[in-house]
């Protein structure tokens, strides 16, 4: 049984699903890719895609994705945008996130 405070704390690992083309082919094959917040670790991932989405998990695969530097016009600034994490995740054959799936 999942408690609402486990619910929500999945909710905010997987924040939001990367739309991508490279990733969209890989959910033709079962790969699925989200980005996450730096602090999750591959476990919570598993669960949490688990639990929300009823699937079986094969393997969660992390990166940590460096931020770009970027020149500002105010003051010619420069900066960098925010470091973040992408988690790509493999499900069991035959599955499928409908999250992803194109109407």
């Amino acid at each position: 049984m999942i408690t609402v405070a486990e619910l929500e704390r999945f909710r905010e690992i997987l924040a939001r699903p990367l739309v991508t083309e490279k990733s969209m082919t890989g959910a033709e094959r079962g790969k699925y890719t989200f980005r996450v917040p730096l602090e999750v670790t591959k476990p919570e991932i598993r669960r949490a895609v688990e639990a929300l989405f009823g699937v079986k998990v094969v393997k969660v695969n992390t990166m940590r994705v460096l931020g770009k530097p970027r020149r500002y016009s105010y003051r010619h600034r420069e900066g960098r945008t925010a470091r973040w994490k992408k988690a790509i995740v493999t499900l069991s054959e035959g599955q499928t996130i409908e999250l992803f799936e194109a109407s």
